[in-house]
């Protein structure tokens, strides 16, 4: 569907089922509660008077600090149906980071988990443009502080639809916080046009969500993976979603899936291995109803791929996408899997390959993937430079490195800023991780490039072991032996060091200038 010139988002994802007599589809489970469409319109029609009765006008940013409830899907949706802006955040960040954010982005409203609220409170009278902070329910339902419910400050409306902002399909109804693995955090924005142009593309097109599908994903909805996996991408066909506050351990994980029957599952290669140690989940576990389990967030290990389809029966469906790109532009298709890669470019996007001088490349050669397509952010709010760098015209550089074989799939070399350059060659940090993962001692394997005495990068290896293997300095040497006969000799890592844990961003993605600095 091609987005009218005058559109709003909410209209689309939440009013259409109302106004077509669908309202009582369940559009999110949480808690055991089901929670309809029509519910939820009512709710977003009651809090966005709320916001306006807070001084939100159109365009104003509101500043989301809540956990995966309806509470957020209502928030979410209000702020767009009143013509601003959503900007969605981690809720586990400081109190000094949500003053970064609530000035960066000038929000005069921010709404808040209780959990969240103290840190919040603590900065708010240090942020120049920050008015109101309003503490949510899971209802909001929710309170100013002082305290007061907005069920008895806010007068009950009609059951009629109240009227969207006259809003147009360009118009910005999200910010998209993104630091990627190092930096301030930034924001790119998207349109209304977008959320439908990703649900359309990504969400039917890629996993061919439909109106009896549960989806239940383990990334939070403030990263815009989880946004999509959860909010609009089964909005778009009137399928509901299973929301869990709480962190998504591997027990909870499977708790939740056999406990809410989902048939899509959404999250990142490290919960799928630590899932993968649980001992007799098969037995434990019914993940009978999954008809789709889709990875995300960091390159998919080969090894992992195969241990899971063991196990489960099933396939792992390896995407890529970013914040700038709104959700994924490549991505394997069920069915249609290639073991190792990302698969290939989803319908509506298209993509170059480029060397450091920006020639394109042959295929089976790693280059700097840029991207195009309807979704890409048009720029980072109040970062010119960083806008200047990373949008170009209408081509998005991802800073990921990649090749692309005769087929079209697409394999995931590293990060840019990531790859090893070893006796003038270079050298894919995923490509020696991808095969530390084979050994069975190990869960999860990092590599980065570390100087040595003549300063020259160097292959380093830091290796997480399973729960049952100690380290020792005959284990380092046994996976240097295993590494010599599957890598040529300038990629083998100088060094292997056990860790207890890789260090990763909030949406999981690994952090080797952490490393790095480490070393």
């Amino acid at each position: 569907m091609v987005a009218p010139e005058c559109f709003n988002a909410a209209a689309f994802f939440v009013d259409r089922y109302v106004a077509d007599g669908r309202g009582a589809r369940i559009a999110f489970r949480c808690a055991g509660r089901a929670v309809s469409y029509a519910e939820l319109a009512s709710r977003v029609d009651r809090f966005m008077r709320t916001l306006a009765d807070h001084g939100v006008e159109m365009e104003h940013r509101v500043l989301l600090v809540l956990e995966d409830t309806p509470a957020f899907a209502v928030a979410f949706w209000a702020a767009v149906k009143l013509g601003a802006v959503a900007v969605p955040v981690n809720t586990l960040l400081s109190a000094e980071e949500y003053r970064f954010l609530l000035d960066d982005s000038r929000a005069k409203v921010a709404v808040v988990d209780g959990a969240a609220a103290a840190r919040v409170h603590t900065v708010r009278d240090r942020c120049a443009f920050l008015r109101h902070v309003i503490v949510a329910d899971q209802n909001l339902g929710g309170a100013e502080a002082p305290p007061r419910t907005l069920a008895t400050a806010t007068p009950p409306i009609a059951p009629a639809i109240v009227p969207p902002a006259p809003t147009v399909r360009e118009d910005i109804m999200y910010w998209g916080y993104t630091s990627g693995s190092t930096g301030a955090p930034k924001a790119a924005v998207h349109s209304h046009k977008d959320f439908v142009a990703a649900a359309d593309m990504v969400g039917v097109g890629v996993f061919g969500l439909g109106p009896d599908d549960v989806v239940f994903s383990a990334s939070k909805m403030f990263f815009a993976f989880g946004l999509g996996n959860s909010l609009y991408f089964p909005a778009r066909v009137g399928a509901s979603a299973v929301l869990v506050p709480e962190r998504i351990d591997a027990i909870r994980a499977f708790d939740t899936i056999t406990r809410e029957r989902p048939t899509v599952f959404f999250t990142v290669p490290t919960l799928y291995a630590r899932m993968l140690q649980i001992e007799d989940a098969e037995e434990r576990f019914d993940l009978s109803s999954l008809r789709l389990c889709v990875s995300s967030g960091e390159a998919l290990p080969p090894a992992l791929f195969d241990a899971w389809q063991k196990r489960f029966g099933g396939e792992l469906v390896d995407v890529v996408g970013s914040t700038e790109a709104l959700h994924d532009f490549l991505a394997n298709r069920p069915g249609a899997i290639r073991r190792g890669s990302a698969g290939r470019l989803v319908p509506g996007f298209e993509a170059r390959l480029v060397d450091d001088a920006g020639t394109p490349v042959p295929d089976g050669t790693v280059g700097h993937l840029f991207i195009k397509g309807e979704t890409t952010s048009p720029y980072y709010w109040n970062r010119l430079e960083r806008t200047r760098a990373t949008m170009h015209g209408p081509w998005l550089r991802t800073g990921d490195m990649f090749w692309r074989d005769a087929d079209g799939y697409f394999y995931f070399a590293g990060r840019a800023d990531d790859m090893l350059k070893v006796a003038g060659a270079w050298v894919s940090p995923t490509e020696i991780e991808g095969h530390l993962a084979e050994h069975p001692a190990v869960l999860e394997a990092a590599v980065a490039g570390v100087p040595d005495a003549d300063g020259l990068a160097c292959p380093h290896a830091f290796v997480v072991l399973r729960a049952s293997v100690p380290p020792a300095d005959a284990l380092a040497r046994e996976l240097l032996d295993f590494l010599a006969p599957r890598l040529p000799s300038y990629k083998l890592p100088r060094r292997i060091r056990f860790v207890t844990e890789l260090p990763k961003t909030a949406t999981g993605k690994l952090q080797r200038v952490r490393l790095r600095a480490a070393e």
